[in-house]
Formats: C-alpha cells, sequence, structure tokens
C-alpha cells in the first residue's frame, strides 16, 4: 500500500513539472517579453489621423452631473488641465501641434464626463474656435472661453492679461536648470494676450 500511495505522489509531481515546463517555455516565443521595458508591440498606431468633424464634434453622450461638489470640483481639475496645456504649448508650433491641439480640444469637450456641462462647452466651441497659432493665442483663448463659461454660471471673471501669471508652466530646460531656477519661464516675461479673430 505504501507503494502505491508513492506512485501517486510521483505522478503528480512529474505531471506539475510538465505542465510547469508548458508553461514556461510558452513565454519563450516572445522577444523580450511583454514587460520588459523596450518591448515595442508587433502591430503600430497609425501616424496619419485624420480625425472628420463628424468624430470631433459629435454629440456629447455623458449623462447629466447632479452632484454639485463633484462637478465643482471636475470643472476646477479640467480648467486647471486646459490652462497648464496652454501654458506648456510650444511658442511656435507646427502644424501637427496645432491640429493635436485643436482636436484635443474638440474631443475633450466631446467626451467630458458632464453631460449639460460638455453640451454647452461645445456650443462655446462653436462661437469660439480654439486658437492654436501660438502659447500665446492658446492660452488667451483658453482664458477667454474659461470666463464665457465663468460668466454663464455668474462667477468672477479672471483678468485674461494676469494667466501667465496664474498658470506658471515649470519650464525648465533640464532638472538641473530648474532646480537652479534657470530655464523657468519667468512671470514678468509673459506676452500679453491677444484673441486673434482670423484663426479658428
Amino acid at each position: 500500500m505504501p507503494r502505491r500511495q508513492n506512485i501517486t505522489v510521483f505522478m503528480i509531481i512529474a505531471v506539475s513539472a510538465f505542465l510547469g515546463f508548458i508553461f514556461v517555455s510558452s513565454f519563450r516565443n516572445q522577444a523580450q517579453g511583454t514587460r520588459h521595458p523596450d518591448y515595442v508591440p508587433s502591430y503600430q498606431y497609425q501616424q496619419d489621423v485624420n480625425l472628420d468633424d463628424g468624430l470631433l464634434k459629435g454629440t456629447a453622450t455623458a449623462p447629466k452631473l447632479e452632484n454639485a461638489t463633484l462637478k465643482a470640483e471636475l470643472g476646477n481639475a479640467s480648467w486647471k488641465l486646459l490652462h497648464t496645456m496652454m501654458a506648456k504649448f510650444p511658442d511656435k508650433p507646427s502644424a501637427d501641434d496645432s491640429t493635436a491641439l485643436k482636436s484635443y480640444i474638440h474631443l475633450f469637450a466631446r467626451l467630458y464626463p458632464c453631460g449639460d456641462c460638455a453640451q454647452h462647452f461645445q456650443k462655446v466651441l462653436e462661437k469660439y474656435p480654439p486658437q492654436v497659432a501660438s502659447r500665446s493665442t492658446a492660452a488667451a483663448w483658453a482664458c477667454h472661453v474659461h470666463n464665457v463659461v465663468n460668466k454663464r454660471l455668474k462667477k468672477k471673471e479672471f483678468d485674461c492679461s494676469k494667466i501667465g501669471d496664474f498658470y506658471d508652466c515649470g519650464c525648465a530646460e533640464d532638472e538641473a536648470d530648474a532646480k537652479k531656477g534657470k530655464g523657468v519661464q519667468k512671470k514678468d516675461t509673459f506676452t500679453p494676450l491677444v484673441l486673434d479673430e482670423k484663426e479658428g
């Protein structure tokens, strides 16, 4: 009887070892493994993405956000994100940079997780399309549309000439310069912001 138990234990160990070997060897076919820092998937993302107006300006689908506290927190965080993005936008953007930012703003409005807010912001974008010719025009545009929203919500409007002081981009050439305070955009050197009526 003890001999039969030894055979059963041996068979269980052998089958487990075989299954473990099969499992481990199945990962050998993956070059470097998918968790390796240099892993590049076999498929590549399409570089030329042409977004049509239907996709960019489609109907917002999020439900109405009833919780006033959550709505206010979401709004504050969203404006912080947009203004910081404008502060980091290049002074002389490439055509791709400008297209990317304009597309992002329209998609941001469409996918915003507060339905009534999203629909209102899409109407604001119809009247005041994103201006993305430079950092200062983008920042001025964002400040202007923020004030349009503030006016609708009966909130105090912001002095857009001070937007450079309020949203410091924290731009530094590298970490060493950032620690020394070099390369950081100075608050008193921000270009005055003017909306360009020609750009759309």
